[in-house]
C-alpha cells in the first residue's frame, strides 16, 4: 500500500555545521570534541583576596566581587566581617555577545543602603591568554586593586582570567552570561548540565509455600488465609488458601521491583478473611532486601522459615497482659540478577543486560552524541508579556541519562554539548527530548509546575553505519488534541564506532533479551505491572537528585502512557499490517493475472521456469536464495542514508478526527461529560462488532477444516474419505513430478477453459458445517 510522503516541513534534513574547528580526517573528524561547534567564552576565575580596607574601626568589611563585561555582571556571595575572603568563582561570558574591549572585575563591601566601592582590576580583552584544552589550567595571579582614578590603593585579587571554549573544565560549574537574568543558588542549579544514572534494578522473586500454626480468632470456623507482601509502594497478595486449615498452603510466586540501595523492608502479613469487608491479620514479619539471596541462573534457592509475630492481649480479671505468639511462613525469596528489569517499551529499548554485573557481556563500541542547537522554537510560556522559552535537552541511553544546560529566553539555543555512551547491544535506541524549564522565574509566576514537553527523537543504532557522522535537522513532532504540531527543529550529530565488527555481527546471533527471559518467562500481565513499577521507581529516584530530573520529564522519555487505548494508533497498526501484507496481495494479483493469461509472453514464460523447476526440484531452493540475493544487491543501490524519524503519515497524526485525539489525551479513568462517553462507547461497540465479525469468520473456516474427519456430516465427511483413498492409490501409482506437473498446468490454464463459477472444492468446503449453530 503506497502511501504518500509526509509534509515536506516533518521531514529530515541532513545539515553541514562546521564541526570541532574544521578538524576532519577523512570521514571521521580528528578531535575529542569534534562532534559539536566551537563556542567560545571569556572565563574569570575569582580565586580570593587579601588585606582589604576595613570600614570601620574593626577593620572588618563584607566583601564580594562583580565581574562586569559591558551589560553583562555577574557578583560572587559575600562574607561578613571578612578581610581576606576567598570565593573560587568562575564566571563565563559567551564570546558573541561580548560588546565591550574591557574587562572590569571589583571588588565591593556589602551594605544595606548602599555597597561601597573597595577597588578594581581592569582587563584588555585583546591581552587576554587564548587556552585549550588538554593544557593545564591557568595559574592565578595577585592583582593589586586600583580605585576609580587608578591609583594603586589597598588590597590585592587573586584572578585567572583567559579564553576558552565549551570543553574548558570550567564551564559546566561556571556562572554562564546566558543565564544572567537568574538568581539565586537554586535557580543556577537547575540550569546546569547533569548526568544522572538510572538506579540499579532488580526483580524480586517471593515465593510463599506454606505457613505453620496459625492462630485465628475465632476457632469455630475454617479460616479463609491469604498473604500480603508490600515493598514501598508495590502491594500483592496470594490467592485464598485452599486448604482452609491453620498450616495452609499456596505455592505461589510474587514479583517485585527492587533498587539499589535497599532503603525499604519487605512486609508480608498473613491474613484471614473473617467478614466480605474484614480481614484479620494473623502474623507479620518485615525483612531486609540486602540480606536476601542473590540468584544468576535458573537454579532453586534454598528455603527458609520465617517467625511472624502477633502481640495479642489476654484479659486475666481486671488486669491484662500482651503475650507474643509467634506462627511461623514457609518462603523462597531470592533477587533474580538474570533478567533485565524492562523501564522502557521493548519496541525501543536502550539497554537489554541483565541486572547482574557479572553476566554483562563486552561492550562492541561507543555511541557519541553531539547536541548543537534548535531552530524555530515555539514559545512555551509568557514572560513580561511576551512569549518565551527556556529550553533544555535530555538524552537517555542504558542507564545514563544527560541533561543539558538551559538556555535561557531563546528560540535558537545553541547548547554544542558532547556525550558518549558505551554500546553494548547495536539493536538498541537512543531517545533525545527538548523540554522548557518551567521552574525558573517565567513558570513560577505564571503558575506552571511541569517542565513542557517540546519534542522527542529516537535514534535506532543498528540503523547507522559504523564510523560516519550524522549530522541532521529532526523536526520536533508533538501531538496536541487539536492536531500533530511542529515544535521547531534540533540539530544533532551522531556517531557509533564499533570496535570490533565480528563481535557486532555476532551479537545478531543472541537472544534479545537475557536467558532467563526465555528459561522462566514472566507473563505478559506481570511484564506490564512489572514495568510500571518500575518506571516509578526510576523517575522518583531521578526527581530526588540536585538538580532534579522531574517525573514529567522522566515519564515522557520512558513513553509511560503508550499501552492506552487510541483510535489513532489503532489504525496506524491497522495500515501497518495491510503494509506488510501488501507484498502478498500484490503477489496473489500477479499470479491472478498470470492465470488470466493478461500477458501471453509473462504466462508462456512461467510456463517454461514451472516446468524447469518440476523437472528438476533441486533447482527451486537455489533459486529462490539466488532471487532474494539478487533482490538484496538490487536494493543496496537505493539503500537510506539517513537515520529514520517519525513519520507523521505512518502514525496517522495528520488525519485523524478531533474527537479521536480528544479521546487519546482523555485522561483514565475518564474525565468527559457522560454524553461524549456514550458516543464514544458507541463508536468502540461498533468497531469492535466489525472486528467479531472477522474473527467470528476465521473460527468458521477453521471449524469447517475440523468436521472434514469429524463425520458431524456424514455425507461430506465419507465424501472426503473416499477422495483420501482414491488419492492415496492415484498418488502411489503416479510419479510425484507428472502430478505436480498437471496440477500446475491445470493452475495456469487458459481462461478459455475457465468458468467463473467456483471450483469443485471450494463449493464442499463451503458446505461444511462449523458451530456458528451452536452460537447463542
Amino acid at each position: 500500500m503506497m502511501q504518500k510522503p509526509p509534509p515536506e516541513d516533518f521531514l529530515l534534513k541532513e545539515t553541514n555545521p562546521h564541526l570541532g574547528g574544521g578538524k576532519v580526517a577523512g570521514d571521521k573528524l580528528a578531535s575529542t570534541y569534534d562532534l559539536v561547534e566551537q563556542m567560545y567564552y571569556l572565563y574569570v576565575r575569582v580565586v580570593k583576596a587579601k588585606d582589604l580596607p576595613g570600614k570601620d574601626v574593626t577593620g572588618s568589611c563584607d566583601p564580594y566581587v562583580e565581574v562586569k563585561l559591558g551589560n553583562y555582571k555577574g557578583t560572587t556571595r559575600h562574607f561578613e566581617k571578612k578581610s581576606n575572603p576567598e570565593w573560587n568563582q568562575v564566571f563565563a561570558f559567551s564570546k558573541d555577545r561580548i560588546q565591550a574591549s574591557v574587562l572590569e572585575v571589583s571588588v565591593k563591601d556589602k551594605d544595606f543602603v548602599k555597597d561601597d566601592f573597595m577597588g578594581r582590576v581592569l582587563f584588555d580583552l585583546n591581552e587576554v591568554p587564548r587556552r585549550v584544552p588538554p593544557d593545564s589550567p591557568l595559574a592565578p595571579q595577585w592583582y593589586r586593586l586600583d580605585d576609580r582614578k587608578g591609583d594603586k590603593v589597598k588590597g590585592e585579587l587573586m584572578l585567572a582570567v583567559w579564553m576558552g571554549t565549551q570543553a574548558d573544565e570550567a564551564f559546566p560549574e561556571a556562572w554562564n552570561s546566558d543565564a544572567a537574568t537568574v538568581s539565586g543558588a537554586d535557580g543556577l542549579a537547575n540550569i546546569r548540565s547533569k548526568v544522572y544514572l538510572s538506579p540499579k534494578l532488580w526483580y524480586l522473586r517471593v515465593n510463599i509455600i506454606e505457613a505453620q500454626d496459625l492462630q485465628p480468632t475465632d476457632k469455630g470456623r475454617y479460616p479463609e488465609v491469604f498473604v500480603k507482601a508490600i515493598l514501598g509502594n508495590q502491594a500483592l497478595r496470594t490467592r485464598i488458601s485452599q486448604s482452609r486449615t491453620i498450616n495452609p498452603m499456596w505455592n505461589e510466586d510474587l514479583m517485585f521491583v527492587a533498587a539499589e540501595p535497599f532503603e525499604e523492608p519487605l512486609i508480608l502479613s498473613v491474613e484471614d478473611r473473617v467478614a466480605p469487608n474484614k480481614d484479620e491479620v494473623l502474623g507479620r514479619c518485615a525483612i531486609q532486601l540486602q540480606y536476601i539471596d542473590r540468584r544468576l541462573d535458573h537454579r532453586a534457592v534454598n528455603t527458609r522459615w520465617f517467625n511472624l509475630e502477633k502481640h495479642v492481649v489476654v484479659v486475666e480479671g481486671e488486669k491484662k497482659k500482651e503475650i507474643k505468639f509467634s506462627s511461623r511462613i514457609h518462603m523462597r525469596i531470592c533477587l533474580e540478577g538474570g533478567y533485565h528489569v524492562l523501564d522502557e517499551s521493548t519496541h525501543y529499548s536502550s539497554d537489554l543486560r541483565p541486572t547482574a554485573k557479572q553476566l554483562w557481556k563486552n561492550s562492541i563500541g561507543v555511541l557519541e552524541l553531539g547536541i548543537l542547537n534548535a531552530q524555530g522554537l515555539m514559545p512555551m510560556k509568557t514572560k513580561d508579556g511576551r512569549g518565551t522559552t527556556d529550553a533544555y535537552c535530555v538524552a537517555k541511553y542504558g542507564q545514563k541519562w544527560i541533561r543539558t544546560r538551559t538556555i535561557i529566553d531563546s528560540f535558537i539555543p545553541k547548547w554544542n554539548e558532547q556525550y558518549t555512551w558505551e554500546v553494548f547491544d547495536p539493536c538498541t535506541v537512543i531517545t533525545i527530548g527538548v523540554f522548557d524549564n518551567c521552574h525558573l522565574h517565567g513558570g513560577e509566576k505564571a503558575g506552571v509546575s511541569k517542565d513542557a514537553r517540546i519534542g522527542k527523537v529516537r535514534i535506532r543504532l543498528s540503523t547507522l553505519e559504523t564510523d560516519r557522522v550524522y549530522t541532521h535537522s529532526y523536526p520536533l513532532l508533538v501531538l496536541h488534541p487539536n492536531g500533530v504540531k511542529k515544535m521547531g527543529e534540533i540539530h544533532l550529530a551522531v556517531r557509533f564506532t564499533c570496535s570490533s565488527l565480528l563481535n557486532m555481527l555476532h551479537m545478531y546471533s543472541h537472544p534479545l533479551l537475557p536467558k532467563m527471559h526465555y528459561i522462566h518467562p514472566l507473563t505478559v500481565s506481570q511484564l506490564d505491572s512489572l514495568r510500571h513499577q518500575a518506571t516509578q521507581i526510576v523517575s522518583m529516584r531521578l526527581s530526588r537528585a540536585e538538580p532534579p530530573l522531574r517525573k514529567e520529564v522522566v515519564e515522557y522519555m520512558l513513553d509511560v502512557g503508550s499501552h492506552m487505548w487510541s483510535m489513532r494508533r489503532s489504525k496506524a497498526n491497522f495500515f501497518r499490517i495491510m503494509g506488510v501484507f501488501s507484498g502478498l496481495i500484490a503477489v496473489g494479483k500477479w499470479f491472478d493475472q498470470i492465470c488470466n493469461w493478461r500477458n501471453p509472453i509473462t504466462t508462456v514464460l512461467i510456463h517454461i521456469l514451472f516446468i524447469i523447476l518440476v523437472m528438476y526440484p533441486e533447482l527451486i531452493l537455489p533459486t529462490i536464495f539466488l532471487y532474494l540475493f539478487l533482490i538484496g544487491v538490487w536494493h543496496y543501490r537505493w539503500r537510506p542514508r539517513h537515520p529514520p524519524h517519525m513519520d507523521t503519515r505512518l502514525s496517522h497524526a495528520d488525519s485523524s478526527h478531533p474527537d479521536e485525539l480528544d479521546e487519546e489525551f482523555d485522561t483514565f479513568p475518564t474525565s468527559r461529560p457522560a454524553d461524549i462517553v456514550r458516543m464514544r462507547y458507541d463508536r468502540l461497540r461498533s468497531i469492535a462488532g466489525r472486528i467479531q465479525t472477522v474473527v467470528g469468520d476465521l473460527a468458521t473456516q477453521g471449524e469447517r477444516l475440523q468436521s472434514l474427519l469429524s463425520w458431524r456430516d456424514p455425507r461430506a465427511s465419507a465424501l472426503f474419505v473416499i477422495f483420501c483413498l482414491v488419492s492415496a492409490i492415484v498418488l502411489y501409482v503416479t510419479p510425484f513430478q507428472v502430478v505436480a506437473l498437471l496440477s500446475g498446468i491445470y493452475v495456469l490454464r487458459h481462461p478459455r477453459f475457465r468458468y467463473k463459477l467456483p471450483s469443485v472444492p471450494l463449493n464442499f468446503f463451503r458446505r461444511l458445517p462449523a458451530r456458528t449453530d451452536c452460537m447463542l
